[in-house]
């Protein structure tokens, strides 16, 4: 059997409008690995509860991180990649107690960039009433966390080219 490219799991985290759903494949695809959505994961209240404009609770994301962990408690070892906002370090704790190898890949960005690609994207649940919420959630990854930080200015491609190469330049 081949070994995969990239045996980690990668989390792509990030505020609501970075691209987790379009740069995530991407990535997926220059690892050689497979994706999955993290909003997938999501139960059917959580979407109606954010589609409404209300932001969840740390109780509502329970069940969602839950299944997202073991996702990538499934693929350890074997590499993978799984869009999840993880804006917490709580949360990201809670990813790691299941599958303890996962690296994250932080998308970042000026805010009028993302709430710009928010306002012109179509078919997502997500208002960009939530972001002001996201950005006051978001606790950027800490210096013991394994995992980078990328700018999301510029193409799909070109985020995910300089994702990867960070992931590389990570010493795992």
């Amino acid at each position: 059997m081949n070994q995969p490219r990239f045996p980690h799991v990668v989390v792509v985290m990030g505020v609501a409008g970075t691209g987790k759903t379009t740069v995530g494949p991407r990535v997926a695809d220059r690892l050689g690995v497979p994706y999955a959505e993290g909003d997938d994961f999501h139960p059917e209240a959580n979407i109606a509860k954010m589609s409404a404009g209300t932001p969840l609770t740390d109780e509502d994301r329970r069940p969602w991180l839950d299944a997202i962990g073991r996702w990538a408690h499934e693929r350890a070892g074997l590499g993978g990649v799984v869009s999840c906002s993880a804006l917490k370090r709580s949360y990201r704790d809670r990813l790691r107690a299941s599958a303890p190898g996962v690296v994250f890949v932080h998308l970042t960005g000026d805010r009028a960039l993302i709430e710009d690609r928010m306002a012109h994207r179509q078919g997502h649940f997500m208002p960009t009433a939530l972001l002001d919420s996201q950005f006051a959630t978001l606790q950027p990854l800490e210096a013991d966390e394994a995992g980078v930080a990328v700018d999301v200015s510029g193409s799909p491609e070109e985020i995910a080219e300089r994702a990867v190469t960070a992931l590389h330049g990570l010493n795992r």
